[in-house]
This record gives C-alpha cells, structure tokens and sequence, in this order.
C-alpha cells in the first residue's frame, strides 16, 4: 500500500474520510472515542464455553480422524450465536471427553448475534483461539449499516472485526465484490440544532 501525502486538506475533506472510519469502527465494537449510547460488539465476550448445539439433515462421524461432518441446511448454536450452513465438518479431540476445537462451514454462511450478521461463502470457527473468521464476498450488517469485503476476521476476545477487501494467495472467490477494496453504507443519525 503506498502513503501519499496531502498538501493541506481541507477540514470539510478530512471529516469527510474520517466519519466512515468512526463508523466502521462502532460497527466493529472496537474501541473508539464515540458517545457513551454506542454500542458494542454482541460478539465481544461471547462465551465459546458454552454448549455446540448442532442440527442438520445428514452426519457423518469420522471418529479416526477426530471429525464429524454435518451436511444438509446445518444450524449451529452456542449461547447467543447461531451458525447457518450446508456443510459443517467439526474438528475435535477425545482428551477428557469429546472437545470440539473448530468448526469450518461451507456452502454459504451466515453467523448471527443479537445485534449483527455476517455472510460469506467460507467460515472457520477456532474455538480454542476465539476467532471466527469468513470468506468470499463477506459482508458485515448492523441495523442499516454494511461492510462489505472479501475477508472477515472477528475476534471474540475483544470484539474487534477487521474486513480485508482481497485475500492475497487466498481461496477462489475470496475477492471481494468491489474490485479488491472494502466497501459500506452507513447510517448516519439525525443531528439536532
């Protein structure tokens, strides 16, 4: 990515650029110096102790390899995120009983919280390092604001969503719809005088 460098921006033009770094920041839960009301990510604290609840049409234990394989309009569960897919393979260790470590989901995804939802074509849960993480024409809403990219990184420690416009050395299709960049739409509030 190359720098360039401004002469002497005028205020109006730097407001401009900044205003929908703020927002994306707000929709990402990240830290920000934005008003108290703001809210923060659902997903920041999620609980990735809690129970996998998994339903689908078709399973396939694959006890060897430590995988099953969902298929078949699967529905994942665990406390206030849900997980839609065609095809789930599930990643687990027997140490101590069954521990499931990932989850990679496939055939269009959709993951919801309370206050977002993000879709994409690929999606890797890591259970052990609380990241999800989607790719292939992703896109982020939250009420009537929307990222859209080619890669979506959110982190369930922090609550922190990073969106990539394009995958280097990435799967086909994980570039995103706008030619390689990150796009949005952002709602502004009313501003009162």
């Amino acid at each position: 990515m190359s720098m360039m460098k401004a002469r002497s921006p005028s205020r109006a033009v730097a407001r401009a650029a900044l205003v929908p770094a703020l927002m994306w920041v707000a929709i990402a839960g990240a830290p920000a110096p934005v008003p108290a009301t703001a809210q923060t990510s659902a997903l920041r604290g999620h609980n990735s102790d809690a129970p996998v609840d998994v339903a689908a049409d078709r399973i396939e234990v694959q006890d060897r390899a430590d995988r099953a394989v969902f298929s078949g309009n699967v529905v994942v569960r665990q406390a206030d995120l849900t997980l839609n897919t065609e095809r789930l393979s599930i990643a687990y260790t027997k140490a101590g009983g069954v521990q499931i470590e990932r989850l990679d989901a496939s055939g269009g995804v959709t993951v919801r919280s309370p206050s977002e939802t993000a879709r994409g074509q690929f999606g890797i849960y890591d259970l052990n390092r609380r990241i999800i993480t989607l790719l292939g024409g992703v896109t982020l809403i939250r009420g009537s604001s929307q990222v859209r990219g080619a890669r979506l990184v959110l982190d369930l420690n922090s609550g922190r969503a990073v969106m990539d416009g394009g995958a280097v050395g990435g799967a086909p299709g994980t570039t995103g719809v706008s030619g390689g960049r990150v796009s949005g739409t952002f709602t502004v509030p009313k501003r009162t005088n």
